[in-house]
């Protein structure tokens, strides 16, 4: 993905993910899990809405 395509939800992972690389290892994986299950229900939440 170049720059002319990055949204603002985009960047507001992107920056999510910088701060947690930058925490211990233990925050880290904790942070992941929590962007981990915030997609996974973003996810899950569009497909019930469609049907």
């Amino acid at each position: 993905m170049n720059s002319e395509q990055t949204t603002g939800a985009d960047e507001a992972l992107l920056s999510r993910l910088s701060v947690v690389e930058g925490e211990s290892l233990t925050q880290r994986a904790a942070g992941y899990g929590a962007i981990y299950d915030e997609l996974r229900q973003r996810l899950e939440g569009g497909d019930a809405s469609r049907s």
